[in-house]
């Protein structure tokens, strides 16, 4: 990783109510920092953690060969073209997510340790406890210099207070990000907001204004910036020229998708700006991801983590021809036709995650994509939905974090390996020192080259 100091810094267009950061170019860095990007080596790791609830069936999830010559199962196979990029991790455990004395609950407690690695105090009050989540950890190692130190999305909605899993607050079954082991971070569900945190600047009366003028005349951010983007293009040399316009291709996107959202809402008698996110869950998923890419491309943040949907989710999957719930269907008790419905769900999120990670891998970021610069943890704190077990659990490394990892391969560990193993690596890997976070126990071997 390249020292605080010769990190490309970044430039931004800047407009009434409006700052659209610009991804790393080679034409607007100092020569040592621009030599740095042409050999791959000036673009920060970053760290994404994806969480998908009511577990996985794992006859179709878990690759029967170990090492690199494996075979992806049904569920895994729309990471086809990506297989030299994923690491399968099998054998990892979250023990504190088990009762331990504390009765039933698996579900809560599963989302609460999935990157704390804590057992969560059994209550639905306010005195919650789990404990201080991998992602914030990493916030304070390599996001503080940056917009956002890190950035807590979803995609189904969810209170943080009541009881929502056997006596357990609804904060354990609702979120990943834990700043405190008492303070959880609320996660972002609607896509408009998030756009906007993203592209805000100024004072909060210029980016109201600067909002409601784009949608009374159906502008886009970039209209507002065109005359800061039009200097800045006359510095760029030609391969910089093709990346500001694919950049600013894909903000377009985002912004006629989030209008299309807001055009059916509009057809309802609805307000003109979308009050929440799209219906068709693919497309919120898909979206979600698409500004998770644009805050990681342009520096925003270095550490997101993404909650499919909150654990014990009903969610009914429409999209896919599924009206049952989610969390119905996995307590399937082996029937075929329960387990049919639940392999394509599973398999349904796996595309989600196949669509990310394509729009990662066409991204340059500093002489390299931006899924090479990644680690993407993608899982469940639930194996089996079923059994509600802890141990081998359905676990996926995506990415190379900057050279952290060797993916390409099927590892299976001893089975009770802690998954915070995996966790402590990868922090230590970008610069921390630690001996033990959550209920770790050593780092995970057999990650790297």
């Amino acid at each position: 990783m390249m020292p605080q100091s010769l990190l490309p810094r970044r430039q931004f267009l800047r407009g009434l109510g409006v700052a659209v950061a610009l991804p790393a170019m080679r034409s607007l860095q100092p020569r040592v920092v621009a030599r740095a990007m042409e050999s791959g080596a000036a673009a920060p790791t970053r760290l994404a953690f994806l969480y998908v609830p009511n577990g996985i069936h794992m006859p179709d999830w878990k690759p029967a060969r170990e090492g690199s010559d494996f075979d992806l199962p049904a569920t895994l196979q729309p990471l086809a073209p990506f297989q030299q990029d994923i690491l399968v991790l099998s054998g990892l455990t979250h023990d504190k997510a088990r009762a331990n004395g504390d009765g039933a609950g698996d579900h809560a407690r599963s989302a609460a340790t999935f990157l704390t690695g804590a057992q969560a105090v059994k209550t639905n009050g306010n005195d919650i406890r789990a404990g201080v989540s991998v992602d914030q950890i990493a916030a304070q190692l390599i996001g503080q210099s940056t917009q956002f130190p890190s950035l807590e999305l979803g995609c189904e909605p969810g209170k943080l207070a009541g009881s929502c899993d056997s006596g357990y607050s609804c904060a354990y079954s609702n979120t990943l990000a834990w700043k405190s082991p008492t303070q959880p971070i609320p996660k972002e569900t609607n896509p408009a907001v998030v756009f906007d945190r993203l592209v805000g600047s100024g004072p909060a009366v210029d980016q109201r204004q600067s909002r409601h003028r784009r949608h009374a005349l159906q502008q886009s951010v970039l209209d507002f910036v065109a005359d800061d983007a039009r200097r800045i293009e006359r510095r760029l040399g030609t391969e910089d020229r093709r990346k500001l316009q694919e950049y600013a291709e894909g903000i377009r996107d985002v912004e006629r998708r989030l209008n299309g959202f807001a055009e059916e809402d509009h057809a309802a008698g609805q307000m003109t700006r979308p009050d929440g996110p799209p219906q068709d869950f693919g497309a919120r998923i898909r979206l979600m991801a698409d500004l998770m890419v644009l805050a990681f491309s342009t520096d925003a943040t270095r550490v997101c983590t993404l909650m499919i949907a909150n654990e014990g989710s009903n969610h009914a999957y429409r999209e896919i021809d599924i009206t049952e719930g989610h969390h119905a269907i996995s307590h399937h008790q082996n029937r075929p036709e329960q387990l049919e419905k639940i392999a394509k769900i599973n398999r349904f999120h796996v595309e989600q995650l196949a669509y990310l990670l394509g729009r990662m891998s066409t991204i340059d970021d500093g002489g390299r994509s931006l899924l090479d610069n990644t680690a993407l943890a993608y899982g469940s704190g639930i194996g089996d939905g079923n059994r509600h077990n802890h141990d081998d659990l359905p676990v996926l490394v995506a990415g190379r974090g900057g050279g952290l990892l060797s993916p390409g391969r099927h590892v299976a560990y001893p089975r009770e390996t802690p998954l915070m193993n995996l966790f402590l690596s990868t922090l230590n890997g970008l610069g921390a020192s630690l001996d033990r976070v959550g209920d770790s126990t050593g780092p995970l071997p057999d990650l790297g080259a």
